[in-house]
């Protein structure tokens, strides 16, 4: 039954998205988003002395950095700038409503020999080895970090080897463009850099099936090779891997262009989508971080936790129903949580009740 829910929403996220596929037709590659994977409370790889988390999101800022200075009509987006945890989900959302025309996510592998090294870039589709197969398990892995990641993911376990062939019957239209874009990549790492090119590969990554735009997805290096480890931890070999990142990027954009030039961009009049409110209930704020498994926290599910003025404060539930809300509320209430409230939020933004009501009544 499960194969068959996720397979459902496999068709309906393409039949969702073919509008907006043919919105983006353009002759410009103006918009790119760097994405670092892992973050916050997942470390994703560790080395002998190092965390792919770390690693990443060094490479990823050194990357962007030199896209802005260097080609001044691309803006760069990131999914992430600091050590926090950002969902998968969300790292796909956020590169879809900003209109992106790349996507590019970068991490860091590891093997239980010490002996593999060098970098290899991913695009979607269906894995032919094992050891693909293995990375993205990996990488999909991310999602346990979530709380609420059974129904955010339409059923999909990243341990089930079958849901992957699901996985792999979404055909990106944008496949051929990814995989120049890795071929690129690789091609700088090997000869700019001088890493083992490991190769092109093709595997079911989450973060890659979401987004609708060229998508690849780098390992930068093996950080259970001890040298390799040492390289992608120096200041020098995270220069060299973000700059190859950069020189691929510039090279891709600029054969894109010059293929596309005589392209008329298409104009596709989409449906205005309206804004969505959520209403939770704060139950508990401290001025320092609680963990999620915090002893007064028991008997809670769907605990978020966000910050404002300085205090951590944690929520429970998610309602576009006010009526709904308030029912929880109540509830905690009886349980002795005897100043829990009802807090709105836009995007993940909080708001006032006052305007969470303005946005609804629109």
């Amino acid at each position: 039954m499960k194969r068959i829910f996720l397979f459902f929403g496999i068709l309906l996220f393409l039949l969702t998205n073919s509008r907006e596929l043919i919105a983006q037709v353009d002759n410009k590659v103006t918009k790119v988003i760097i994405d670092a994977g892992h973050g916050g409370k997942d470390p994703g790889a560790l080395g002998h002395k190092s965390k792919e988390k770390n690693i990443a999101l060094s490479v990823a800022l050194k990357a962007g950095k030199y896209i802005e200075e260097n080609l001044e009509d691309v803006k760069v987006i990131y999914t992430r700038k600091t050590d926090v945890f950002i969902e998968l989900h969300k790292r796909a959302q956020i590169a879809n409503e900003s209109g992106a025309d790349v996507f590019i996510s970068v991490h860091c592998n590891s093997n239980k020999s010490s002996l593999p090294f060098g970098s290899e870039t991913y695009v979607m589709g269906l894995h032919k080895t094992q050891d693909n197969l293995d990375v993205a398990k990996t990488e999909n892995a991310a999602i346990f970090y979530e709380e609420d990641y059974k129904t955010q993911y339409e059923g999909f376990n990243p341990n089930a080897d079958e849901d992957y062939i699901l996985l792999s019957m979404f055909q990106s239209a944008t496949i051929n463009e990814s995989i120049d874009l890795a071929q690129k990549t690789e091609t700088q790492f090997r000869d700019r850099v001088g890493r083992r090119d490991r190769g092109v590969k093709q595997a079911g990554f989450w973060v890659l099936y979401k987004t609708t735009m060229p998508g690849i997805l780098i390992e930068l290096g093996f950080l259970s090779n001890p040298a390799e480890e040492k390289f992608l931890m120096s200041e020098e070999g995270q220069v060299y891997m973000a700059s190859a990142i950069y020189r691929a990027f510039k090279e891709y954009k600029k054969a894109f262009e010059e293929m596309n030039k005589d392209l008329k961009p298409v104009i596709v009049e989409t449906e205005e989508v309206k804004p969505v409110v959520y209403y939770r209930v704060q139950f508990a704020s401290f001025k320092k971080e609680r963990s999620l498994n915090f002893r007064k926290f028991r008997g809670l599910t769907d605990i978020k936790m966000y910050k404002q003025n300085g205090q951590f404060k944690y929520t429970t539930g998610n309602f576009e129903s006010y009526s709904n809300a308030l029912a929880l509320k109540d509830k905690l209430r009886n349980n002795g949580f005897k100043d829990a409230f009802i807090v709105a939020f836009l995007d993940d933004e909080k708001i006032s009740l006052k305007e969470a009501k303005a946005v609804n009544e629109k």
